[in-house]
């Protein structure tokens, strides 16, 4: 489950290897060289940038609404990303800049910051954006009958006034180390959804923001698409239309790039690593690669009694080799993870205690834990019940199921027997993870720049719609996520998350398994990808497709 929102920024994106391919139109047949094909693309990368064409993007999962405030999947963020505008966001070396705001100021002792807001945008339905905007954006999200994940950032705030029509000045109480990164929340239109129950708006499926692309349809379990905004503040998007097809296999949506019919997606890493090494490929596509600011987990719902005694979360990370699931599911794709940090973060603490694979330890620690096999049968039981349970994950997403798989065969080694359940995206996040109807799942998180983690671990939120769904509770945790947000001080809150980044891996509420590497391909006729930092679709807008390679007329 990941999450684009502002009170977790993008983490930084260290670019690994770039395999860039000829950009000609190209088939299998050709008799061109690879050296003819880079004098063509240098010659028609010369010329200026034209409007047109479409870009197919290929997604495992539905997005469940359009309205950010009110989502936590990633499909719904990256289609949402595309429609609205925060204050701010980050630019391609990962500094803040400004977006809806042009500029700003924070006060010496950094608890005041006065916005100063662009003239001049308009939301999709011509209405003009001012700070009055800003303002029923910010109230919306901290009333408490709005159901969202993401309001305790903006709970910080002591006081929110509007100075003027493009000035937007907010106060805190105390230091808040992430307070103007999280400006980069999606602001809603208040002509829209002023006196309006947000849960019941029509935006929620035809949204309306001020981004570079205007919503144009949505039919549900098929496609989203989007068409360019020809009065974007920064100027109209050179790829007139944005197609976004929900293709719920990853094996079948590979068809689909062969075919053509896609331009975008994600691949597998036996597709990255030997699916993609033909002459059709190199011709038609471009591949990218690069560690992801991601992490998957095997989480465990900590209500459930089988997971509460940590010796037992213990014994599981111990009878789990991940660098087995690196080598066999990830294909050497990715890092073993130890936290809910990425490595090379500075913020990234090594814990001291560490799960080698080791099923020796793991059967002593159930043991302990007073599990045993007493009627020889091959499980474990405890007070005459055997340790079984579900883990669930979500349908289309390969590498979860294989990693299920493999970590079902280690625990069954070991006396535990682990069903495997595959849910259907929409119906996974708000039939069982948002109902809390789970036993344990293989999921992912997307994390950010900053460290702070307070939505996803803190006690405070474990309600409904809430991040923190596997209802962690630990009061030196609360304490240390409050303390490390509350100060500017970088040597002060390293101290903060390196001692959560030990607890966590004390207690292990999650098994954190890998950090996989991001291996996408994109069709080679879009032109003015440049990977930097903040990786490779900040500048979106600006990718264009020179018109002798255009597809699409329509």
């Amino acid at each position: 489950m990941n999450k684009k929102i502002a009170s977790i920024p993008i983490i930084i994106f260290i670019l690994m290897l770039l395999v860039a391919c000829g950009q000609s139109p190209a088939d299998d047949d050709s008799q061109k060289t690879i050296k003819n094909r880079e004098l063509e693309q240098k010659a028609v990368d010369k010329l200026p940038p034209v409007h047109g064409d479409t870009i197919v993007v290929g997604s495992i999962g539905d997005a469940s609404n359009l309205i950010p405030l009110l989502a936590s999947d990633s499909p719904s963020h990256q289609v949402a990303g595309l429609i609205y505008n925060g204050l701010v966001r980050y630019d391609k070396n990962l500094k803040l800049e400004g977006e809806l705001a042009k500029s700003w100021e924070i006060s010496a002792d950094g608890l005041v910051i006065t916005f100063h807001l662009r003239h001049g945008v308009k939301w999709h339905d011509g209405a003009p954006f001012t700070a009055d905007d800003v303002m029923f954006t910010y109230r919306l999200i901290i009333d408490p009958k709005t159901p969202t994940a993401y309001a305790g950032d903006f709970e910080q705030v002591k006081k929110a006034k509007i100075i003027g029509p493009y000035t937007f000045q907010v106060v805190y109480e105390k230091p808040f180390a992430p307070a103007l990164a999280s400006w980069g929340l999606s602001i809603l239109p208040k002509h829209l959804l002023a006196g309006k129950d947000i849960t019941k708006s029509p935006l929620s499926r035809h949204p309306v923001g001020t981004g570079p692309y205007k919503f144009s349809q949505w039919k549900g379990g098929e496609k989203i698409e989007l068409t360019a905004n020809p009065d974007y503040f920064e100027g109209q998007p050179y790829i007139d239309r944005y197609r976004y097809r929900i293709i719920p296999d990853s094996a079948t949506m590979f068809l689909e790039l062969k075919a053509g019919n896609l331009d975008w997606m994600g691949l597998t890493p036996i597709q990255y690593d030997r699916q993609t090494a033909g002459k059709k490929f190199k011709g038609n596509f471009n591949k990218y690669r690069y560690l992801s600011f991601s992490y998957t987990y095997l989480g465990y719902n900590l209500k459930n009694p089988l997971f509460q005694d940590r010796r037992v979360r213990q014994a599981l990370s111990f009878a789990i080799n991940k660098q087995e699931l690196i080598d066999g599911v990830l294909l050497g794709y990715g890092r073993v993870a130890t936290g809910p940090y990425k490595p090379d973060t500075w913020f990234y603490h090594q814990p001291t205690r560490k799960y080698p694979y080791n099923p020796g330890k793991a059967k002593q620690l159930l043991q302990e834990a007073g599990w045993q096999d007493r009627d020889g049968d091959g499980l474990l039981d405890k007070d005459g019940h055997p340790f079984i349970f579900t883990v669930m994950t979500n349908q289309g997403n390969a590498l979860r199921a294989q990693t299920a798989v493999i970590i079902q065969r280690r625990l069954e080694e070991i006396g535990i027997k682990m069903k495997i359940r595959i849910v259907e995206w929409s119906a996974f996040i708000n039939e069982f993870i948002d109902k809390r109807k789970f036993e344990a799942v293989i999921l992912g998180w997307t994390t950010g720049q900053d460290p702070d983690m307070y939505d996803i671990w803190h006690s405070a939120k474990t309600g409904p719609k809430e991040l923190n769904f596997i209802s962690y509770k630990n009061p030196e945790v609360d304490r240390l996520l409050e303390m490390g947000r509350h100060t500017f001080a970088r040597e002060e809150r390293q101290k903060c998350y390196d001692r959560f980044q030990e607890i966590l891996a004390e207690e292990q509420p999650y098994t954190f398994l890998y950090v996989p590497e991001s291996l996408p391909i994109i069709a080679a006729r879009f032109h003015g990808i440049k990977p930097e930092p903040a990786g490779i679709s900040y500048n979106f807008i600006k990718w264009h497709v020179p018109q002798t390679l255009q597809k699409y007329t329509q």
